[in-house]
């Protein structure tokens, strides 16, 4: 049986989503350097938590994707021959939003195949 090492990564944010891209792929390169082969970050970790509030202001925190933090991760990902799991508020159209998880891998994107195979 082969052994996977997953990396978990729970971490403080602040309002600032670049200071908080920038700390998680910090943390991502720490956990791969120590051996992870699978790193996990928490929901929505490019902003602070705002899903326990009703304010339209938070729709502004949503991105497209792809788009700037898919890039980052996928480069990091590619970097490190790894995998990531992060949790991102996607706009996918004006007034439809979602959150998404993707896991980016070098040479090969798996979140294609698990989003065909989660969403039959």
């Amino acid at each position: 049986m082969a052994i996977l090492n997953v990396g978990l990564v729970q971490m403080t944010c602040s309002a600032n989503k670049a200071e908080n891209l920038d700390k998680a792929v910090e943390k991502i390169k720490e956990a791969a350097d120590k051996g992870a082969q699978v790193v996990c970050l928490q929901e929505l970790f490019t902003s602070l938590y705002f899903c326990d509030v009703e304010d339209y202001c938070n729709f502004e925190l949503a991105e497209p994707i792809p788009g700037p933090s898919t890039d980052t991760l996928s480069k990091t990902a590619k970097e490190k021959n790894i995998v990531i799991i992060a949790s991102l508020f996607e706009k996918r159209a004006e007034g439809l939003y979602h959150k998404y998880h993707r896991s980016n891998r070098c040479r090969r994107d798996l979140s294609r195949q698990i989003q065909e195979n989660a969403y039959p």
